[in-house]
């Protein structure tokens, strides 16, 4: 059963006092994040350089290198996938269990069951994947559902299938679900708005407090229980 304060009415500046409580592990989270993609850029310039320094420059060997180069990449794109959806779990183990989310607390999270978290990231991004391919709208019906599908994954002992249905069910089925897409929606331009008046930078901030926001609304509004 989720803490009391998940309850509470949300509002702004809860969003950004639970923020604040949490800076070591946001700031670890987007350092680590950019670190691991800047390491995975790196890495896929530097494969492509030496097959070609190796094997020249003709379509195949360029071929052969893109593909060894992407295999390269893979594990960190992974890694820094894995970090990044903390941006979403924590606020969600937060309301989930009213304490603070550590950095040790949210590393030991990622080491111990990081299979399961690998392989809902994966079913996640396929099935949206298969939305946008369908028609852009049943892609983005997917991509709606990630506050809460994110939260069943961390939070609760679901399969995947189980936390993905569920997600749907609650989302789209429920008293409150259509209204919670909305509130996200609007809250999505905002961000965008000022992360791009920012240059950026103001991402740093809103996405975090934003995650906040959506997950008290979540569990004030009965979507999460």
């Amino acid at each position: 059963m989720a803490a009391p304060i998940a309850h509470e009415p949300p509002s702004i500046q809860k969003a950004w006092q639970a923020f604040l409580q949490h800076i070591p592990v946001v700031l670890v989270i987007w350092v680590g994040s950019i670190l691991l993609s800047l390491l995975g850029v790196l890495a896929y310039a530097l494969v492509i350089v030496v097959v070609s320094t190796t094997l020249g420059s003709s379509d195949a060997a360029l071929g052969f290198g893109a593909v060894l180069a992407q295999l390269v990449q893979l594990p960190l794109t992974i890694l820094a996938s894995l970090l990044w959806v903390l941006l979403v779990a924590v606020p969600a183990l937060y309301y989930e269990h009213g304490e603070v989310v550590t950095i040790a607390a949210a590393s030991q999270l990622l080491t111990g069951r990081w299979w399961r978290y690998v392989l809902a990231g994966l079913f996640f991004s396929l099935a949206t994947i298969i939305g946008y391919l369908l028609c852009i709208l049943p892609g983005i019906a997917v991509a709606l559902v990630t506050p809460v599908f994110v939260n069943r994954i961390f939070v609760t002992e679901m399969t995947i299938g189980d936390a993905f249905a569920q997600s749907f069910q609650v989302v789209y089925r429920s008293q409150n679900g259509l209204s919670f897409v909305g509130l996200e929606v609007l809250t999505g331009l905002v961000v965008g708005l000022l992360a791009l008046v920012t240059c950026g930078l103001g991402a740093f901030l809103v996405i975090p407090i934003a995650s906040f926001f959506l997950q008290n609304v979540a569990y004030e509004r009965g979507l999460l229980r």
